[in-house]
């Protein structure tokens, strides 16, 4: 930990509570690790708000989002993987190609966010004018009637509909949180920051998710995640029978049951409620 994030760190004592966006159920353990008495001892660690999941309902216009929606209204149930890695995800031309292949030899109808990297340090990708300049020769051909390639998603809308049975994903926390939500297992793929944690988290400890690659550092930016080891987790999160399928579900229920009246996340947004209400007419 640098200086300056040491000095931010510092800074969370002084708070008079902290709110996180997670649920009791979820990290269990750790909520209880902030408790006074615990490794923390008594050195006056704030209150600790769990008052989630809260999840981005609002979406931004997308162009193709009707098509999408139509498209997935026309598969089996549970029968799409969606691969979506985030705002900031993105891949060299290598493992675009990799992807595919993996997808392919997986046998599996899949919904595909392919974003552009962006063309210098720092900037956002963008979308593929034309995807089939970066797909294997004959890609969108042979995959046509199982596969849709697209630069953005309405992803919440996605995952909850009836069709998705298996997300591949960066592991940022709001898509973790929306894909228990929706009930739908996840395949991890970290990408950057704090988002190996999380895939550890999901597949080591809570058995939520199956592992296409749990490792993350600047020098692995290149190493190729090969076509055989995508298409056989692919094939793995899809099956039906899969204890990880079984497990999500149960959480989903956890997740939903948190923000229902009378649930952990309720209780506790109420009561963060009636601290910040105290505080103000305390006045400190």
């Amino acid at each position: 930990m640098n200086f300056r994030m040491h000095k931010w760190a510092q800074q969370y004592r002084r708070a008079k509570g902290i709110i996180v966006n997670t649920f009791a159920a979820l990290e269990d353990y750790a909520l209880k690790s902030f408790l006074k008495g615990s490794a923390y001892g008594k050195s006056g660690v704030p209150q600790i708000y769990p008052i989630g999941p809260i999840l981005n309902r609002f979406e931004s216009k997308i162009k193709n989002r009707s098509e999408i929606m139509e498209w997935l209204d026309n598969q089996p149930a549970k029968s799409v993987v969606l691969l979506s890695f985030g705002s900031l995800g993105s891949f060299q031309l290598d493992q675009v190609k990799e992807i595919a292949n993996g997808l392919e030899q997986s046998g599996q109808r899949f919904l595909w966010v392919l974003r552009q990297p962006p063309k210098e340090k720092g900037g956002f990708p963008t979308e593929y004018e034309n995807v089939e300049l970066v797909l294997p020769e004959g890609f969108l051909d042979r995959t046509a009637s199982i596969g849709k390639v697209v630069g953005w998603v309405p992803q919440l809308a996605v995952l909850s509909h009836f069709a998705v049975g298996g997300f591949v994903s960066h592991c940022g926390w709001n898509s973790i949180l929306e894909s228990i939500w929706c009930g739908v297992p996840i395949a991890t793929w970290p990408l950057a920051a704090e988002q190996e944690l999380n895939a550890f988290q999901l597949v080591k400890e809570l058995g939520i998710a199956v592992e296409i690659s749990l490792d993350y550092n600047e020098a692995m930016q290149h190493q190729l995640v090969k076509a055989e080891q995508i298409g056989k987790r692919v094939r793995q999160l899809m099956d039906g029978e899969n204890e990880v399928r079984k497990r999500v579900q149960e959480i989903s229920g956890k997740s939903r049951a948190a923000v229902q009246e009378g649930g952990s996340s309720h209780l506790c947004f109420e009561n963060l409620m009636q601290t910040i209400c105290r505080i103000f007419q305390n006045g400190s």
